[in-house]
């Protein structure tokens, strides 16, 4: 069985498999694609040992929707509003108009490099877990495709985006990246998860709404995915 979560901001992933164990009182527990603390949105939560089995299709096999907003004119260490500023830029901001050509360009398939402050794995450690002791993770450009990224709305200098990239893209990267190239640096502030696969935000339920009385009605079935 799967539940539908859509994940309330300030908690990790691993906090919510907690309460759905709570919740569930069944231990064999997973979710499938970890949304930052700081992020917001659909979170698939796989609820016993057949499920989680095949939690490896949605992690890796689908595209993932979002909604983010990115801020212009400075860098963060984490590529996020959580990090410490590492530049600041007095460079021209884009209008509305000029922004859109900027972000075509990253459509497709394409490298990228994941933040430094990420949970990938390297030698037993994660690679946040290096860069806050002051190491230096080293970390490997990986292949990932945008496959639909447009500009939702505007207000200098900050800017609303709406993407459908493949499994394993960083939306903070993909902030990090169009600062770089637009010369004015930028970071991601907030970002939403509107969909796994065919799996959609609006079909799931608020954290707060499950219950020990509730969860097995609110449970749903895999579909068959395509990516």
């Amino acid at each position: 069985m799967f539940l539908l979560i859509d994940k309330p901001k300030g908690m990790t992933s691993h906090d919510v498999i907690d309460r759905v164990r709570r919740i569930t009182g069944i231990r064999k527990v997973g979710h499938a694609g970890t949304l930052d603390p700081n992020a917001t949105g659909l979170l698939i939560v796989a609820v016993g040992r057949d499920s989680t089995k095949k939690l490896g299709t949605l992690t890796t096999q689908t595209t993932k929707e979002y909604l983010s907003e990115v801020v212009l004119g400075e860098t963060r260490d984490t590529d996020d509003s959580e990090g410490v500023v590492v530049n600041s830029f007095t460079t021209t901001l884009p209008t509305r108009s000029e922004l859109p050509r900027t972000l075509n360009s990253f459509a497709g398939k394409q490298k990228q490099m994941p933040p430094a402050y990420s949970a990938i794995k390297l030698q037993g450690k994660k690679a946040y877990e290096i860069a806050r002791s002051g190491g230096v993770p080293e970390l490997k450009m990986r292949d990932i495709e945008v496959h639909l990224i447009e500009l939702v709305d505007y207000h200098s200098p900050q800017f609303t985006l709406r993407t459908i990239v493949s499994a394993g893209t960083y939306i903070r990267s993909l902030a990090r990246d169009i600062g770089e190239r637009l010369e004015t640096g930028a970071y991601l502030a907030n970002i939403r998860r509107m969909a796994i696969g065919p799996y959609r935000i609006e079909n799931a339920t608020p954290l707060e709404g499950i219950t020990p009385e509730n969860w097995e009605s609110l449970s749903v079935e895999l579909l068959e995915l395509d990516g």
